[in-house]
């Protein structure tokens, strides 16, 4: 079979499957319910984040055994997502504790850095350095960090999916510039069965992604990024840029939180996006917004990081600015009234 039949078939398996997902979740009564801390206000299915997961983990598995990619890339990968998927799995359909979550997330992290060779070496203002034991521990918060703050921010319809089309259209062109082609597989393929449930998931969503979806996606981009810097380190700072809206949104959140005492695992509706939501009244606007900010603003920069026009650090922080400000705009981890 031809590695491009992979394309359209994904898309098809992941749509499919988020439709097979929304009636089982409608008949099994899988539905989240608003309350005082959601940013819904109609009862939805959730759980069809599973589409994109299966979906995804189908094709890698035969882009492994087709020798189009490492194969400990696909080991490390299949691993590492099928863990976190798992975990916020059962989450959705019942309770586990934050403890046995964060245990499961660096369980994760620590099976996708084992088979990825562990954190690469990072270029700082042109020089590249390698943390040694230092970068491999960074790397493991990295990546847990990710995976949770990419649960903190699916909170309104489509965004989630919007933020992952977008970051791997950017690691696919960053590929292009260097030629690599496997690399080019996984993000191309991710964002195919993004797509399918998106079709499902753009405001006003008719299914909802679920823990399992949304932790699957944080860890799987913060691996692509560690991937991809083995390419070339300055690839690390263009998905870090890619990546912005969320980062900054969550980290800053967090942050602000921390300082006020809050009890940060608890469910809240305080980040940027969320304040932005009621403020605009339209889940639609603000998804609408991170995608032009994506491809009109953060796109353009990580491209010139990736080859070279820019330094990694200076591109991170001259696309950063105006996240910062649009967090401060937006009130992010501002105690709700």
């Amino acid at each position: 079979m031809s590695l491009w039949l992979l394309l359209p078939l994904t898309v098809i398996v992941s749509l499919v499957l988020t439709a097979a997902l929304r009636r089982y979740a409608l008949a099994t009564s899988m539905i989240d319910v608003p309350n005082a801390r959601s940013s819904h206000t109609i009862p939805t299915p959730r759980g069809g984040g599973v589409a994109i997961v299966v979906s995804f983990l189908i094709a890698l598995a035969w882009l492994g055994y087709v020798d189009a990619i490492d194969w400990a890339v696909a080991v490390g990968l299949f691993g590492a997502g099928l863990i976190a998927a798992l975990v916020g799995f059962l989450d959705d359909h019942g309770h586990v504790p934050a403890g046995w979550r964060l245990l499961g997330h660096f369980a994760a992290a620590a099976w996708g850095l084992f088979w990825l060779n562990g954190a690469p070496p990072l270029e700082f203002f042109g020089v590249v350095v390698d943390l040694g034991v230092i970068g491999h521990l960074l790397a493991a918060v990295y990546l847990v960090w990710l995976l949770n703050l990419y649960n903190f921010m699916d909170g309104i319809d489509g965004l989630a999916s919007v933020q992952a089309v977008t970051a791997c259209l950017g690691g696919g062109l960053l590929c292009l510039l260097g030629g690599h082609v496997s690399q080019l597989w996984l993000s191309g393929l991710m964002l195919m069965a993004v797509a399918g449930f998106l079709v499902w998931n753009f405001p006003p969503a008719k299914i909802f992604m679920g823990d399992a979806g949304s932790g699957f996606l944080g860890i799987m981009l913060g691996l692509f990024a560690l991937q991809a810097a083995w390419i070339s380190p300055a690839f690390f700072w263009s998905w870090m840029i890619l990546l912005g809206v969320f980062i900054v949104d969550a980290t800053w959140t967090l942050i602000r939180r921390l300082l006020r005492g809050d009890k940060v695992h608890e469910a809240h509706r305080s980040h940027a996006y969320q304040y932005a939501s009621r403020h605009y009244g339209s889940h639609r606007t603000v998804t609408l917004a991170v995608l032009l900010i994506n491809i009109g603003w953060l796109l353009p920069i990580a491209l010139l990081v990736g080859s070279a026009h820019l330094d990694g650090i200076a591109g991170l922080v001259l696309a950063y600015i105006p996240l910062v400000c649009l967090a401060l705009r937006f009130n992010a981890g501002l105690k709700e009234a």
